[in-house]
């Protein structure tokens, strides 16, 4: 029940850490993956969980994970308004305008633990990356990703993971 206040007062304490330059990086996490978590305040009552490996036949499963994914996106959303509201010294934009804010999750499908068609989700232009457009990365390992955000950020790595998942090098978001 005290998720969506958690969830500001997290959001408020990482602005706020790389605002002062406390920290460069954070993570949000909101529950853990096996957990049953239940979205009392969106009057679900069900485990997200148990939810997520219901059939894609199921409407109501489907209905209520959806209103789950529109309320993290909108967390998503105010951490990125605040981050728009904060200008960056000396007038280089705001803060948003230098930050990436990678939103995913663990599978491409709960029912059936796909690693296929993972979601990323980037924002912001603090490394330099093309925003404001979909991609089909073509089935290409997510691992190449994170090669692109770690050369983003100036860590030239030739592999993150497994070697073989590395193949191809970053992925070119530019």
């Amino acid at each position: 029940a005290n998720v969506p206040g958690r969830s500001r007062m997290k959001i408020e304490r990482m602005v706020t850490s790389v605002v002062n330059d406390v920290a460069r990086g954070g993570t949000l996490q909101y529950t853990k993956s096996g957990g049953q978590a239940r979205m009392n305040w969106l009057n679900i009552k069900d485990g997200h969980h148990g939810l997520s490996h219901e059939s894609d036949k199921n409407e109501d499963a489907v209905d209520k994970l959806t209103r789950i994914n529109k309320w993290f996106a909108g967390e998503l959303a105010y951490l990125a308004k605040r981050l728009a509201e904060i200008p960056e010294p000396g007038g280089s934009g705001s803060l948003l305008d230098n930050t990436t804010i990678l939103w995913t999750n663990e599978l491409g499908k709960g029912n059936n633990h796909t690693l296929r068609n993972i979601p990323f989700v980037l924002l912001g232009e603090g490394l330099g990356f093309k925003t404001g457009r979909s991609l089909d990365m073509k089935g290409a390992a997510h691992n190449r990703l994170h090669l692109a955000l770690a050369h983003g950020v100036g860590h030239h790595l030739e592999t993150f993971g497994n070697k073989k998942l590395s193949q191809g090098g970053p992925l070119d978001l530019a």
